[in-house]
């Protein structure tokens, strides 16, 4: 019994000790080392750490085939990124070189069915840069991928990703070989407009306005000043606006310092501000206005169209004035049709014609083509009709200006419609970018620490180590941590947590924060980019460009859609048209105002407009930029459209248990006393020994003893001489002259001092708890037992038993001893168990189940968890554990909450119910709609789809979808888990 308590107690102690005691939370970053390193060797090593090597893969066949290889590859550890190039054979790999090497993932190629050799192994060094542009111009899917497709041809791009929703383009590249002035060439060959949001990585921007006279001398010499600053990494001026932009390292200088330095060359002729930027996202703006401005000039023509050929020819007075004569067959009415579509035609619509240009251009379709390919044959055969009138004296002319122009106009209020609702499922990160105040107060600190100065300066202009002042209903500038105050700080809007958390001395605090009842003074640690909210807006931002696997779907149909319609428009008017001239129809079906040439041309025109590609490119990324906007205002941080898609599959879940289970922070969780004691004079004792050790059993006693002192922050313990600690064992100690040990059983027995029969039991007890048994000593006499535990997370026994009823199995996989695991796997409700699991272990007890077919999440915090992180189909990390565990994951829990693994499964599900639902509306409107416009109930019933209404037809079916995805903004999370927080224990915070 002994021997078992001992390894007990040391393993406790062991696990314990790798961790901290007051943990602070971490929160997502992008990643900037590997998983699984430290981040002292990411600085020494630099990009080195990542590895890039090209695949030859013979056999693929097809984008299945692709897509088994591209998985088999990224169920590897340590893989970063895999694209495999069905159409090139080929798979590049981004893969860490600790976990796995080329050797492993060519055979993981081979077992998968296909043939591979390692093509290139690029060197260790070779750098890599993130730049992010925005796109304007583009339509449908068709527009992203001949976009994705050139950038990928680019020498020097490693991935390119272009999102059709936000119109931005994230492209992973080596600055050695490609800048991002080339890239944003590339991208305008294709014929869309590119604008640099950033590139590179690590470096802060702000731009200033110098309000003054700038000569040139005056430019270079600010130029040439602000480029010798440590830390200014480009300026740029721009001369016209008094604009100055400065990319910098936010460690090395700031932008107070760039104001001192312009202020003091014009000795006080220039005056610096930071530069208003007029907005989040002015092209957002920008185009609603553009598509806004255009629908009301396209109204001014359309209605005077539409009226004359539509109206007033049901009113004898004026329809006579419209049908007068005035050339030959010509009349006042067509004449006047034609000047007023003209405009329409060529100026309003000239978007359609551009759009149309650059798709061709670069051998492909999209909408634009349609509707240049509608509107043409209805204006241009209108021309015709309305010329040969004016030469004829006989032929009655029928025009379709009418058509062409209540299209576009139609088109046009879709669009709008459309990009208004598009702003919308990007109101999650204006809200997160919006937190940050607009002010903050400045604090000037003497010698000896007290404030010597208050200033109210622009957030923006915060550096780092600045000390800031945060007053009650104020919010936090930028992210730091408390030097001076007590308060409870609001951090619902960054981490989803409903309760406000105690914020003292040494605590850190996030920007964006609402701090509720107290003072607090706070030392900035990070600012600008480097901030917790604007790497969680990033992580989004990226987690939005990501495309979800099922987006494959929709690109291969889009692919041949246009060309298709295009097919049957043609096929449709060739099919009425020879009808009517064989007479294969009735001649009472041909309304009275046109012949069977026209009938004919109206079907296909219907056919051509009705059928909308942009519907089924917007089914999937609208849905997923909604579903990761709403998991992030729910703390749920969900890194891309893959890892929203596995999660939803998921069926079985593999749970750590130190810090995701358990707290993961030690508590004393009891005291028996075998001698008359008080129990504050007790814990005097034990607290003046354990005080000079530094491990985390011994942190936690101190923190319990503290509850004791009403000075606990400044209490000083009794001192203790003749210290000594014995690793594994204890610490013994002479405090107020009295011999003190505390430690374990072993210690006792190894120092001769006996145990009362009471505390053996209470030790066995202790170990049937899974709590770890202190004993203490007093002049050689046993006087008492302290228990220490790693309390169970709240509400874990209920999560375990709601996952059990989505029919989600459970596993829990940890380090920890048997007794240990067992014992807690008991209490939540866990059947199946693995224990003393090394990391390596973890990750190939991961694949163990997804070779039995199940879609395994890892839910872990510790670095120990990051190789089963990766391995897993869906990687879950709690959001106080270690940065490489949330690098490694694919979805970031922020509360820290384990009932957020079943919020992030449960969106996940929705999202995808809400994407099918999307696809089946596109499609099913598409193969409804056709049909309908190409006359199929003609025959039967009568009924034709004019253009115009196909046309309006075609434009809502875009904002429908949109809309439909608009609606996950209602997500509510299940109502089992809102009664289940409810039921939940308070952990008291020590």
């Amino acid at each position: 019994m002994a021997g078992k308590f001992l390894g007990l107690a040391a393993c406790l102690r062991y696990e314990s000790s790798s961790r901290d005691l007051s943990p602070r939370p971490h929160y997502p970053s992008m990643p900037k080392y590997p998983k699984g390193f430290s981040v002292l060797e990411q600085k020494l090593e630099g990009s080195s750490m990542v590895k890039t090597s090209l695949f030859s893969v013979i056999g693929m066949t097809c984008s299945a085939c692709a897509g088994s290889v591209e998985k088999a590859i990224k169920r590897l550890p340590g893989i970063q990124q895999a694209v495999v190039d069905v159409l090139n054979n080929r798979a590049q790999v981004l893969f860490y070189p600790h976990f796995v090497d080329e050797e492993k993932i060519r055979e993981t190629i081979e077992d998968v069915g296909f043939e591979a050799t390692l093509v290139m192994e690029e060197m260790n060094e070779r750098p890599r840069h993130i730049c992010r542009v925005r796109i304007n111009g583009m339509t449908c899917t068709s527009c992203s991928r001949t976009v994705e497709s050139a950038l990928q041809g680019v020498p020097g791009v490693q991935i390119a990703r272009v999102a059709l929703t936000t119109e931005e383009a994230e492209i992973q590249y080596d600055p050695k070989i490609v800048s991002h002035n080339q890239l944003i060439v590339a991208i305008e060959d294709t014929g869309f407009e590119a604008v640099l949001i950033s590139s590179g990585e690590d470096i802060s921007k702000i731009s200033l306005k110098v309000d003054g006279e700038l000569t040139h001398l005056s430019m270079a010499m600010i130029e040439t000043s602000l480029q010798a600053l440590p830390g200014v990494e480009n300026v740029e001026i721009d001369p016209v606006v008094h604009k100055i932009s400065i990319a910098y390292k936010p460690d090395e200088t700031g932008p107070r310092i760039f104001i001192q330095v312009i202020e003091s060359i014009g000795s006080g002729r220039f005056k610096a501000t930071i530069f208003p930027e007029g907005g989040r996202e002015p092209h957002k703006h920008d185009e609603i206005k553009q598509y806004y401005k255009s629908f009301l000039w396209s109204l001014v023509f359309t209605i005077p169209i539409f009226l004359t050929s539509m109206v007033f020819m049901y009113i004898p007075g004026i329809k006579k004035g419209l049908d007068a004569k005035v050339v030959n067959m010509l009349s006042i009415g067509e004449l006047l049709r034609w000047i007023l579509s003209t405009p329409v035609q060529f100026i309003i619509g000239r978007r359609f014609y551009t759009g149309s240009y650059k798709a061709l251009r670069h051998g492909s379709a999209n909408m634009d083509v349609l509707i240049a390919l509608g509107t043409n044959a209805a204006y241009f055969f209108s021309v015709y009709s309305v010329l040969r009138a004016t030469t004829s004296n006989n032929f009655k002319s029928a025009d379709f200006f009418e058509t062409s122009a209540m299209l576009i106009s139609f088109i046009l209020l879709g669009k709008y419609l459309e990009v208004l609702a598009k702003g919308k499922t990007s109101e999650a990160i204006v809200k997160l970018m919006d937190l940050a105040p607009d002010t903050a107060m400045l604090l000037t600190l003497d010698n000896e620490g007290s404030v010597a100065n208050e200033e109210e300066i622009d957030s923006r202009l915060i550096q780092k180590n600045d000390v800031i002042k945060v007053i009650p209903g104020a919010k936090v500038a930028s992210d730091g941590f408390v030097i001076w105050g007590q308060s409870h700080v609001n951090e619902s809007m960054i981490t989803g947590e409903a309760r406000p958390v105690a914020k003292r001395k040494g605590d850190t605090v996030i920007g964006g924060t609402l701090n509720e009842n107290g003072v607090l003074h706070v030392q900035v640690t990070r600012v600008g980019s480097e901030s917790a909210l604007s790497q969680i807006v990033r992580l989004v931002e990226s987690a939005q460009m990501a495309k979800a696997p099922v987006q494959k779907f929709a690109d291969s149909i889009s692919k041949y859609f246009v060309p298709l319609v295009i097919f049957l428009s043609f096929f449709t008017w060739l099919a009425w048209f020879v009808a009517g001239r064989i007479n294969g129809y009735p001649k009472s079906w041909i309304p009275s105002s046109m012949d069977s040439f026209q009938l004919a041309l109206q079907f296909g025109i219907s056919v051509m407009v009705i059928a909308c590609p942009c519907a089924l490119g917007l089914a999937t990324p609208t849905a997923v930029m909604v579903g990761t906007g709403v998991g992030a205002s729910q703390g749920v941080l969900i890194k891309g459209g893959h890892a929203l898609e596995s999660a939803h599959k998921v069926n079985c879940i593999v749970f750590d248990k130190t810090g995701t289970l358990t707290i993961g922070k030690p508590l004393v969780v009891d005291t028996k006393l075998f001698h008359n004691m008080v129990l504050r004079d007790f814990y005097e004792l034990v607290a003046a020994t354990e005080v000079n050790s530094e491990h985390p059993v011994a942190k936690a006693v101190i923190e319990y003893a503290k509850k004791f002192r009403e000075d606990d922050e400044h209490h000083i313990w009794p001192e203790a001489r003749d210290f000594f600690s014995i690793t594994g064992y204890g610490v013994k100690a002479t405090v107020q002259n009295r011999e003190i040990i505390v430690g374990n059983k072993s210690l006792m027995l190894e120092s001769k001092i006996p145990l009362p029969v009471e505390a053996e039991e209470v030790l066995v007890e202790a170990e049937i708890k899974a709590h770890t048994g202190i004993l203490v000593s007093v002049d050689r006499k046993v006087v008492g037992v302290i228990e220490i535990s790693d309390p169970l997370k709240p509400g874990a026994r209920e999560v375990i038993s709601l996952l059990k009823s989505m029919n989600v199995t459970s596993i829990m996989v940890t380090g920890d001893n048997w007794g240990t695991a067992n014992s807690i796997a008991k209490e939540v409700g866990i059947k199946t168990v693995v224990a003393e699991a090394k990391p390596d272990q973890k990750a190939e007890k991961v694949k163990e189940l997804q070779s039995l077919g199940f879609t395994v999440a890892m839910v872990g915090d510790g670095i120990n968890d990051s190789p089963a992180l990766v391995a897993a189909d869906v990687g879950m990390a709690i959001g106080a554990g270690t940065d490489i565990a949330i690098e490694a994951a694919d979805i970031v829990l922020m509360k820290s909450n384990l009932e957020d693994v079943i919020t992030a499964i449960d969106l996940s599900r929705k999202t995808f119910s809400r994407i099918w639902l999307n696809y089946i509306w596109a499609l099913g409107y598409n193969l409804l709609g056709i049909p309908i416009a190409a006359g199929a109930l003609f025959p039967s019933t009568g009924f034709r789809l004019p253009p115009w209404v196909a046309g309006a037809a075609m434009a809502a079916s875009s904002v429908s979808v949109v809309c439909s995805s608009l609606l996950l903004k209602n997500y509510r999370r299940p109502k089992k888990l809102d009664t289940l927080e409810i039921r939940g224990i308070h952990v008291e915070r020590l």
